[in-house]
């Protein structure tokens, strides 16, 4: 009795191991498959909106809320630039495959305390929220330096952060001259009620007249818009990766 017990176990885990490594394969190919169709769009741009083919943007793939089994087989088709929200979740997967994959470039696209700044200086490679004066003070402080976008609250929301389109050329002066700190750029997330156009133009304005060149804007709903306005870098999560399968 207890040798056909043994073997039904057996049987049952070599079962159970074969369902996990199907579903991973199609996992794999489905995130591959939404990677290679947010790929096409990017190509069709020029076409569509009669932009240089030298001005198309960075895709960074947002990871946050997704386990492994999604991200490595981007990672394995050769992709190397993600987002992740926050600093906590990044932690937890991406010092080894950073060590694995050493040519990745994280971006940290969500909000970011300051007593979390020196462990997010130390694991990414760009973070785009710097957004008031004290968190600027702060990284300012940090022996490590990483390139930063300014988030602007495009349309002053008052439950989301970012520096006001008023107030914005004063506070890239402050960051950038004052505490020469590596600014590269400005990022925004238009109100989800609001044409995504008007707010991507006014991000566009605000670089221009301040000499930056990065502009991350767009993400799943709405980068092919943001293309057109001049992206440089794209957020996209759930258009490669689905629903998330970690909970927020």
């Amino acid at each position: 009795m207890i040798l056909v017990d043994l073997q039904w176990i057996a049987v049952f885990r070599e079962k159970n191991q074969q369902r996990h490594y199907t579903l991973y394969i199609q996992r794999m190919a489905d995130v591959v498959e939404n990677f290679r169709l947010v790929e096409e769009k990017i190509r069709e741009a020029p076409a569509r909106f009669g932009i240089s083919p030298r001005t198309l943007p960075k895709i960074i793939a947002v990871s946050k809320g997704h386990g492994l089994e999604k991200i490595l087989p981007l990672l394995e088709h050769g992709h190397r630039i993600f987002g992740e929200s926050r600093v906590q979740e990044a932690y937890a997967k991406w010092p080894a495959l950073k060590e694995k994959y050493p040519d990745v470039e994280l971006h940290l696209i969500g909000p970011l305390q300051t007593n979390k700044v020196k462990e997010a200086l130390r694991l990414f490679d760009m973070i785009q929220t710097l957004d008031r004066e004290k968190l600027a003070l702060t990284i300012a402080s940090a022996p490590e330096k990483i390139d930063l976008l300014i988030q602007v609250n495009t349309g002053e929301e008052p439950q989301k952060a970012g520096v006001t389109p008023t107030s914005a050329d004063r506070f890239i002066k402050s960051c950038r001259d004052d505490l020469h700190l590596p600014v590269k750029g400005l990022m925004c997330i238009p109100p989800v009620d609001a044409p995504p156009g008007l707010h991507f133009g006014l991000l566009r304005k605000i670089a221009e007249r301040n000499g930056l060149k990065v502009l991350s804007m767009g993400m799943s709903g709405d980068f092919e818009t943001a293309i057109a306005l001049g992206a440089t870098h794209i957020r996209i999560g759930t258009a490669i990766f689905g629903e998330r399968s970690i909970a927020p």
